[in-house]
């Protein structure tokens, strides 16, 4: 791909980058990882989009409203900082509702993608699940796999990469290139 596209990190939310509340819908609820903060920064710093992927079945499962998803984005672009996310993606569907976005299929990330002229192939792909770690596969994103939220439970699905939180995967991501 052309050096004029630019790497990203695909993030999960709830688990990944903020504690997993079920179906948050109140922004007093966002609670980010210790660190996450600085960790994004220092990515931007270094060239990287920063762009969140979040499946959000609460809305297809009338739990929450895309208001309250809204709001609780807000709040969380508030606490790390305003244009530290560069682009948020999320599938409202519920998981029996036929679509092509929700994750592990990769419809949100090659819309972001295309969007925001990424090149897959120096990105990565951080989350607390094995949908976003296939998510990540599917795009051809190195694809780390942080230990908080679901992250234990998901441990065999065979990411590139396990990191204790996403402090550590930005660690592993900033390492020189030959190391991956």
């Amino acid at each position: 791909m052309s050096d004029s596209l630019r790497p990203a990190v695909f993030f999960d939310r709830d688990g990944t980058l903020m504690e997993d509340v079920d179906y948050c819908n109140d922004p007093a609820q966002v609670r980010p990882f210790p660190g996450v903060a600085g960790a994004l920064r220092r990515l931007k710093a270094h060239g990287y989009a920063i762009i969140v992927i979040t499946n959000q079945s609460g809305i297809g499962r009338g739990r929450i409203t895309t208001e309250q998803y809204r709001a609780v984005e807000t709040r969380l672009d508030e606490l790390l900082g305003a244009g530290t996310i560069d682009a948020s993606y999320f599938c409202p569907h519920h998981p029996n509702e036929p679509c092509d976005c929700r994750k592990p299929l990769p419809g949100m990330a090659l819309q972001a993608i295309n969007e925001h002229r990424l090149d897959s192939k120096r990105s990565f792909f951080v989350g607390d699940k094995e949908a976003d770690i296939n998510c990540g596969r599917a795009i051809g994103a190195q694809t780390i796999l942080v230990e908080t939220g679901y992250g234990q439970r998901h441990l065999a699905c065979g990411p590139d990469f396990v990191a204790k939180d996403v402090v550590a995967a930005v660690e592993f991501i900033l390492k020189p290139t030959d190391a991956h």
